[in-house]
């Protein structure tokens, strides 16, 4: 993973900018569900990673993730 953003957050804010959105499966739909639908109306690829902890180490983080957005 080159550039990217870590969090909801700050997905959100930079979704425009996006080339992939990496999600966790067993992040919280509720909290996961609004960058999924921004991701699918501005034609980013989505990925789905298994679990949080996993997505956090894609990351380069040693904390679980929920949502990493890479950028152009």
């Amino acid at each position: 993973v080159g550039k990217k953003v870590i969090g909801v957050k700050q997905c959100q804010k930079l979704i425009k900018n996006g080339n992939v959105l990496y999600v966790a499966k067993d992040a919280n739909a509720k909290l996961i569900s609004p960058i999924i639908q921004l991701a699918k109306e501005k034609n980013i690829e989505i990925v789905e990673v298994s679990t949080m902890k996993e997505l956090g180490k894609i990351g380069g983080i040693d904390v679980n993730s929920s949502a990493i957005l890479t950028l152009e």
